[in-house]
């Protein structure tokens, strides 16, 4: 149970932080807010951030995998990098939106996820966002 209630307190701070990074990535056009958003996403996994910009998408998993908290938090993991992809798509970086969108496919397949699934905790701001 308190193991349960870490992880739950540890998605509503992820949760959170991609909810400022997002907003400062999309309405103030900010690629700080891209970066804030990978930031989360390293501290989620417990990773370094450097290291975790430049993973291939199999050592990812397999990171996840050996952190005991995969599959907890593939789905949130999976929907960040995805839709970070975009907003790099969008910013006109090619090169970064690519390697994080296919981190997120390399997730949703080792898991089983669904990247069409916006986790419940930010349907919300993705459809204010990306609707």
């Amino acid at each position: 149970m308190l193991q349960r209630d870490y992880l739950l307190e540890v998605i509503a701070r992820f949760v959170e932080a991609l909810m400022r990074a997002f907003r400062l990535a999309i309405e103030k056009g900010d690629e700080q807010g891209c970066k804030q958003v990978e930031q989360a996403v390293a501290d989620l996994l417990e990773l370094d951030p450097d290291t975790f910009s430049v993973l291939a998408p199999n050592s990812l998993v397999q990171l996840m995998e050996l952190s005991g908290i995969g599959e907890s938090v593939s789905e949130y993991v999976g929907y960040a990098l995805d839709r970070v992809a975009d907003v790099y798509e969008d910013m006109g970086d090619g090169a970064t939106a690519e390697l994080r969108r296919a981190q997120a496919e390399a997730i949703e397949a080792a898991y089983g996820g669904d990247l069409t699934h916006v986790p419940e905790e930010l349907d919300e701001l993705d459809r204010e966002l990306f609707g």
